[in-house]
């Protein structure tokens, strides 16, 4: 609805916020599918410096799986802001455990394969409900809490009631 509401005042496309990430086959694809913005965002800024400061220490085996963490780790930690904006309540460092484990589950994920022949791919039958239900699994144990505890769900209420009640004061006399 924003997308349209903005297409037809200001006449400019935003890019698409989700791509059924729940046909996800890996973490990798989950990530591509969930929310492509923050990619965009995060590889020119985070991840590409990374491995470029990384491949001059670590060589281009480690310097990209140590720019891949380094990203999920900036990506927990600007949450984890985002959040303490939003609720005002002390961070837990919930949100930034929830980034480092998917990180970290992405390091292996890329590094088995690699050493996987061409002929063998993952299965999209097993891989994708393992995925889907990975990301559930770790996003209520970590992720979802944080949201409760700072009663976002209230919050954006009464920021809709406010925008309601200042359309109104400007529409009606």
């Amino acid at each position: 609805m924003v997308a349209v509401l903005t297409r037809t005042i200001l006449g400019i496309e935003l890019e698409p916020r989700f791509n059924e990430p729940y046909l996800s086959s890996s973490l990798q694809d989950w990530g591509r599918r969930w929310n492509p913005m923050p990619s965009k965002i995060l590889r020119p800024t985070v991840y590409q410096p990374t491995k470029q400061f990384a491949l001059r220490l670590f060589g281009p085996k480690w310097a990209s799986l140590l720019a891949l963490f380094v990203t999920f780790l900036i990506s927990g930690l600007v949450h984890e802001l985002i959040f303490y904006y939003l609720g005002r309540v002390k961070p837990t460092w919930e949100i930034t455990w929830f980034f480092l484990l998917h990180g970290f589950c992405l390091l292996l994920e890329v590094s088995y394969k690699k050493k996987l022949t061409t002929k063998f791919r993952l299965s999209r039958v097993v891989f994708g409900p393992l995925t889907v239900g990975f990301v559930m699994v770790t996003a209520y144990w970590l992720f979802f809490p944080h949201l409760l505890r700072c009663n976002v769900v209230q919050r954006a209420l009464q920021e809709y009631a406010a925008m309601g009640t200042f359309a109104k004061k400007l529409l009606v006399p």
